[in-house]
């Protein structure tokens, strides 16, 4: 039997804007079932309940790595805590040109099953709705940081930005540097920074000998500043964002 959790309680930052009566009739309406995926079953994200009329899942915990291929060559983004997946969402329906997806399973976890029953609950509640929204348009916003990524000619210099944007979102810091806790082997992040693997390779070799980015064989030890490329990407004119 799923469990069933307290949404709010699992994820307090979509609570945000509610505060009150309104915060705690929220918390007791907004109760979903709690699934767990791991790397030997992913029948919770391939094959979840029905949600077609729902907001879809949403990560607890855990990390999933996303590939789409196409012509031979794959794109990948890291699903973590507080994304929203639609599962259900097919990328090879109605396209001119025919693709392939699949998931992984980085990091066992939990997923919260926002079907259609919960969403008429949660309706209720514009404040709670918009927060799961934002999740939405963060994760599209993670895509496009990492289009520009890509967009660097070295892929030494691709591969220090996409660490540092990990970092940002699950590293943690200690004495010796920033720690980001992600085991991507090198063919994940060829699909990460479109490069191939032995490229990937040599360029990790390179970033090592620097110092700046390393794996210390539990997790990627990231020291020093952010590469400069980045303060470019920071100049970006953000005043036509939606």
């Amino acid at each position: 039997m799923p469990e069933l959790i307290n949404v709010l309680e699992a994820a307090p930052d979509l609570a945000a804007h509610l505060s009150g009566p309104r915060l705690e009739a929220a918390r007791r309406e907004c109760v979903a079932a709690a699934v767990a995926f791991r790397a030997s079953d992913l029948s919770v994200i391939e094959r979840p309940a029905d949600l077609r009329f729902g907001v879809g899942l949403l990560i607890l915990e855990g990390l999933l790595i996303r590939s789409v291929g196409l012509a031979g060559r794959f794109g990948a983004e890291l699903l973590g805590e507080g994304d929203l997946l639609r599962p259900w969402q097919r990328e090879d329906l109605g396209t001119s040109l025919p693709r392939s997806g699949r998931w992984r399973v980085l990091q066992p976890g939990r997923a919260a099953i926002l079907d259609g029953e919960f969403t008429l609950r949660a309706c209720r509640y514009p404040e709670f709705i918009s927060s799961l929204v934002g999740r939405a348009v963060r994760r599209s916003r993670y895509m496009t940081v990492n289009m520009a990524i890509m967009h660097q000619p070295r892929i030494d210099v691709r591969l220090h930005m996409l660490f540092w944007e990990l970092a940002d979102r699950f590293g943690r810091v200690r004495g010796d540097g920033i720690h980001v806790p992600l085991r991507l082997t090198h063919a994940m992040l060829a699909d990460l920074v479109a490069a191939r693997r032995p490229t990937v390779t040599k360029s990790l070799g390179e970033l090592a000998e620097r110092g700046v980015v390393r794996w210390t064989g539990e997790d990627w030890l990231l020291s020093g500043e952010p590469p400069a490329e980045l303060e470019a990407i920071g100049r970006v004119d953000v005043s036509a964002e939606e």
